[in-house]
């Protein structure tokens, strides 16, 4: 049988568009290289080549993935008219993609790597800083609503972003197992239910020259 080589017409965004749906559906440890390859449809030798090692291709793959098919979760939270629409928004979309049927169930961020053994421990740390910095912008949309009014001035955005990452995970491990479009949209329902009451107060009352005359 021939050896796959590197195509002629190679287009690496497909390459890696076939990396990203076999890391997000079998996880990063339990994926070989020959399987990535194969996958890809190049031989090991090409893969190297081309991407580096598994982790560096690993990493190539998250980061196609944050920029294509990930980034409608951060359109959602800039999209809305008001910080609360915007995460609204965002567990909407969220319970949509999370269960779509053309692509792996969950979310590859949470999904591919959420543990590993000792000797990954540096590619664990660069997820959990990519994790971190896909949320720049929620904290971004908060310190707004802050400034806005739309959130009580004392309100802990930090805390109140780490709530709506730990339900987004729970909503991605959910969906894995089974969890119906449905059933998440109602998890994100209830995690919007502890939204901080606004803090704006009513407009005063000026007097008018008339009354100032009277």
């Amino acid at each position: 049988m021939a050896q796959r080589g590197r195509p002629k017409c190679f287009d690496p965004a497909a390459a890696l568009d076939a990396a990203v749906l076999l890391f997000w559906e079998r996880g990063f440890e339990q994926t070989s290289v020959d399987e990535v390859a194969a996958a890809m449809n190049l031989c090991t030798s090409s893969l190297y080549s081309s991407f580096g090692d598994k982790e560096t291709l690993f990493l190539a793959a998250v980061n196609h993935y944050l920029a294509g098919r990930g980034e409608v979760y951060r359109e959602a939270v800039r999209e809305g008219k008001t910080a609360r629409e915007g995460f609204a928004k965002l567990f909407e979309v969220s319970a949509n993609e999370l269960t779509r049927t053309d692509q792996p169930r969950g979310c590859l961020l949470w999904l591919a790597l959420p543990t590993c053994s000792p000797k990954y421990e540096k590619l664990q740390d660069e997820m959990n800083r990519l994790r971190a910095s896909s949320e720049a912008g929620w904290l971004k949309r908060l310190r707004e609503a802050v400034r806005l009014k739309e959130l009580p001035k004392n309100t802990d955005i930090d805390l109140l972003a780490s709530y709506f990452r730990t339900t987004l995970s729970g909503m991605s491990l959910q969906a894995r197992s089974g969890a119906t479009k449905e059933q998440l949209m109602k998890i994100g329902q209830l995690a919007l239910a502890i939204w901080p009451k606004p803090s704006r107060k009513p407009a005063q009352k000026t007097m008018t020259t008339a009354s100032k005359n009277r």
